[in-house]
């Protein structure tokens, strides 16, 4: 049995000004993520929840959906509006988005 839907939206439908939280963790964020993009690992949230932005909407983001899914949920619970990005940096990286890491060889992992 499948958890209650979570707000969600594909890359492709993401708007140009979104504002986006990665909960990937640190290996997978230096390797490569989107610009602008906030870093918050999905295992550091509840100690660091103070950290999150107050954007409205806030986008949520990992490799391909699944953490960020969880995250989701669980914020959504405490009131926070957020939506979950379908497909994670995977759909990014296959819709030619830009990725910046802190190498300068972009890569997602």
């Amino acid at each position: 049995m499948t958890g209650p839907a979570v707000p969600a939206v594909s890359v492709a439908d993401l708007p140009v000004d979104a504002a986006l939280l990665d909960v990937r963790e640190n290996d997978e964020w230096a390797a490569g993520h989107a610009p602008g993009a906030r870093h918050l690992p999905m295992s550091e949230l509840t100690a660091r929840i103070n950290e999150l932005p107050d954007d409205d909407p806030l986008y949520v983001v990992c490799r391909s959906g699944g953490r960020s899914a969880r995250v989701v949920a669980y914020l959504a619970g405490q009131g926070y509006p957020v939506v979950n990005v379908d497909g994670g940096m995977q759909s990014w990286a296959a819709q030619g988005r830009t990725i910046v890491s802190d190498n300068g060889n972009p890569e997602i992992i």
